[in-house]
């Protein structure tokens, strides 16, 4: 079973878009939080990123990545 994927963003965001459609695109399933949106998402967003305020912020299992590189 493919692990369960997070990813923390802006709509606004370029980045966050192009993260978004890279997963589709492979078929995976993945949960979206548009911090601004949601507040209590971008307190969880903080917490996996250390503190760090750049989106995107990918969770795939333990791994956690800040930013996009259009590598999914």
């Amino acid at each position: 079973m493919p692990e369960q994927v997070l990813i923390f963003g802006k709509d606004s965001c370029p980045f966050t878009r192009a993260a978004r459609e890279a997963y589709a695109k492979m078929n995976r399933e993945f949960d979206y939080f548009d911090v601004l949106r949601n507040p209590e998402k971008l307190e969880d967003m903080l917490r996996f990123s250390g503190g760090r305020r750049k989106v995107p912020v990918i969770v795939e299992g333990e791994s956690v990545t800040i930013g996009f590189q259009g590598k999914a």
